[in-house]
């Protein structure tokens, strides 16, 4: 009986994300070939800058569609993951993932170990489980989406990072400037049947349920859920909002006493002041989008490489 022909990998790396920046570049694609190469995969490594990830994600696809290759892999954070997600939803391709990111957090929820060695072992492995993602005026998001404080902060952040500052030293003073502005939008959320304005700092929305006790803080339990979740932060004064903030670290946010919480498969956010754009964060990146904002949970739309073939959890991570 002949052998299983060998897995064929393209495995797209971006030399900006958190923990490659820095690092020779020669010497991570061929650590990272040499690790597929001892599992008897055939790998194709690339190592470019996230505006081009885009770009050799589609050539990829294409190549995958052709039947040339196998599994495309992200070498990065979330926006890497992001950004080549975005091109394979919806196609079957199989999504690989090498967390080497600050965070991981889409890596985490899948349960993928955070070590290179352990988690090319996920992709050799060969199992492919059906993810969902969500989705805002077209365009993909595989964590989260929000308005409000946060898509200020990172704008800001980003500037201050311009000027030589670090990134957390910069998240810490934008954080800052965020209290002395205090944006609070007046949006109308339509859900289902349903119609609810609201004053708020932010309004998040999760691909799936975010936990919000201690033990699990920021986790999903799945990410096959079919549902997109949104928590509405009740809170309108400066102090309210800190407050409320630093007891969500602690895990003893009260859902019910500073948040509107629901479950939907689309909803439609409208900003009620008329704006012509609105600054919405997506996985940790900014973009402006024109109100109203179509949200919708496209369930099982991303194919990936996880530890586990069925019950997609955190158990593992």
């Amino acid at each position: 009986m002949d052998a299983s022909p060998p897995i064929r990998v393209i495995a797209l790396l971006n030399v900006m994300a958190g923990s490659i920046e820095g690092h020779r570049i020669e010497e991570l694609r061929e650590i990272v070939r040499s690790a597929f190469f001892a599992r008897g995969i055939i790998c194709e490594v690339e190592a470019l800058p996230g505006g081009k990830l885009a770009d050799a994600a589609t050539l990829a696809l294409q190549k995958a569609q052709r039947n040339e290759v196998d599994v495309i892999v992200a070498g990065g954070g979330d926006g890497t993951i992001h950004t080549i997600a975005a091109v394979l939803a919806g196609t079957g391709v199989k999504l690989g993932i090498l967390p080497m990111g600050t965070l991981n957090h889409f890596a985490k929820d899948l349960g993928i170990p955070m070590g290179l060695e352990d988690a090319v072992d996920v992709v050799a492995a060969a199992r492919g489980v059906n993810v969902d993602v969500g989705e805002v005026n077209g365009i993909v998001f595989i964590n989260n989406s929000s308005i409000g404080v946060y898509p200020y902060m990172v704008l800001d952040r980003e500037r201050l990072r311009s000027t030589g500052l670090q990134k957390w030293a910069a998240m810490a003073l934008a954080g800052l400037h965020m209290l002395r502005v205090f944006p609070v939008h007046r949006l109308r959320v339509r859900a289902e049947g349903w119609v609810e304005p609201c004053r708020t700092p932010s309004l998040f929305v999760g691909n799936n349920k975010y936990t919000l006790n201690l033990r699990a803080l920021g986790r999903r339990e799945k990410l096959d859920g079919g549902e997109l979740w949104f928590y509405i932060v009740k809170h309108q004064t400066r102090l309210s909002l800190l407050w409320f903030t630093l007891r969500s670290l602690l895990g003893l946010a009260n859902s019910e006493h500073d948040l509107r919480v629901f479950g939907a498969k689309q909803a439609d956010i409208g900003a009620r002041a008329r704006k012509k754009r609105v600054a919405v964060a997506l996985d940790g990146e900014v973009m402006f989008l024109r109100p109203p904002l179509h949200y919708r949970i496209r369930g099982g739309e991303l194919r990936v490489c996880a530890p586990v073939p069925l019950e997609i959890s955190r158990a593992a991570a």
